[in-house]
Formats: structure tokens, C-alpha cells, sequence
């Protein structure tokens, strides 16, 4: 495996554009929709109740579909794009920290879309 985490697990929930838009206004103080949300079960008060566990990824099913449409690609491939960008928060890679976090999480993103065989 890509990233090596052959006995973790994580949730998925799939939303719409308004159920997104009050999750990302309620965790992340942002009053708008996002294609996805990451929650960490590595963070926070208790990281070691059960290393197992990675913790949840949220996508909005319509922010992907358009997403997916302006790259001119499937929707599969955009959830898969989106859930790779999910994991690698999961595990602590965050583009929004600096340009090269961004980069060595792009990297990694792309890495994996390779081995997966998503170009």
C-alpha cells in the first residue's frame, strides 16, 4: 500500500452542498460549502484510545460532481481525488500550513493517485 495502513480504518459520509455548508460552518467557522472535511481521530484530547481508527471524511457529493465536470473527468475519479486529500489530512499532511506542506501533500496525493491507477 501506498501509505502503509493496511489495518486502519476510517468513516465516509457522503452529503449535500447545505449539510457541507453547516458542517464547515460548525467545525471550521467557515459559512460556505467545501468539497471535503477531515476529522482526525489522531487529535485531540484522547489521539491513543485506538490508533486504528483514522477518523472521518466528509464529502459533498454536488461540490465533487461540478469539481469533476470543470476537470473534465468522472465523478468516480473525484471522489477518489477527494478521499486521497481526506486520508493525508487524516495522517497529518496539511496544505494550509505552507507552501511546502502544500507541495509535499500534492506530491503524496499524486503518488497515490499513480499506485492506485488514477492518473
Amino acid at each position: 500500500m501506498a501509505l502503509e495502513l493496511t489495518d486502519s480504518e476510517l468513516s465516509i459520509l457522503l452529503v449535500n452542498d447545505t449539510q457541507m455548508q453547516e458542517m464547515n460552518r460548525l467545525y471550521r467557522s467557515k459559512d460556505k460549502t467545501t468539497d471535503v472535511l477531515a476529522f482526525s481521530m489522531r487529535d485531540g484530547q484522547y489521539p491513543d484510545i485506538n490508533p486504528a481508527i483514522l477518523g472521518d471524511i466528509v464529502i459533498s457529493l454536488p461540490t465533487a460532481r461540478r469539481q469533476a465536470r470543470e476537470k473534465n473527468h468522472g465523478i468516480y475519479k473525484e471522489i477518489a481525488i477527494l478521499l486521497i486529500h481526506g486520508m493525508l489530512h487524516l495522517i497529518g499532511y496539511d496544505h494550509e500550513r505552507g507552501r511546502k506542506e502544500e507541495q509535499k501533500m500534492r506530491r503524496m496525493e499524486k503518488k497515490i493517485l499513480s499506485h492506485i491507477g488514477c492518473p
